[in-house]
């Protein structure tokens, strides 16, 4: 966190100033100089192959930062298929960092990290009282915003958690 700039001034900082630096300690211990690789996996390699793989680290030979080996996870019966275009994905790898940092790839079989996407429940329509207060508000744009929050707070019951 010593990298990140200090801001001079009051205020609070921006999340996206605190992020980059807590993350890339962690992403070097891992091999990575640069977190985009794993963030712009998809990006560098295609869609196609990034839904069934991901990079996990990269390993250079002793005291040089080119020629290295990039550790891929992938999952299935998908590493014959990235060991066949397995020149494509290293020119577009090296394309990526501008020079020629990965010299092959080490596949290893593994799940992928699932991501949870949460099921948005269903709106129920507004209480009259609610539509009337509503209707007063002057603001289209303001009145946007309390319809949303009121609607998203009529799908829920109970007291709100904090996760």
């Amino acid at each position: 966190m010593a990298d990140v700039p200090r801001r001079t001034g009051r205020g609070a900082r921006a999340v996206a100033e605190l992020i980059p630096a807590a993350g890339d300690k962690a992403f070097r211990r891992f091999g990575f100089a640069q977190n985009a690789v794993v963030a712009r996996w998809s990006e560098i390699v295609g869609e196609q192959y990034a839904r069934y793989s991901t990079p996990e680290a990269i390993t250079f030979p002793v005291g040089k930062k080119a020629g290295g080996t990039l550790k891929v996870v992938v999952t299935g019966s998908f590493a014959p298929m990235l060991k066949h275009v397995e020149p494509q994905v290293i020119e577009r790898i090296n394309r990526f960092f501008g020079y020629p940092a990965v010299a092959r790839l080490a596949l290893r079989h593994g799940d992928l990290p699932t991501v949870q996407r949460r099921v948005m429940p269903v709106a129920r329509p507004l209480a009259a009282e609610t539509e009337s207060t509503l209707r007063a508000v002057v603001d289209p744009d303001l009145r946007a915003s309390l319809e949303s929050l009121a609607r998203a707070l009529s799908a829920t019951s109970g007291p709100p958690t904090v996760r």
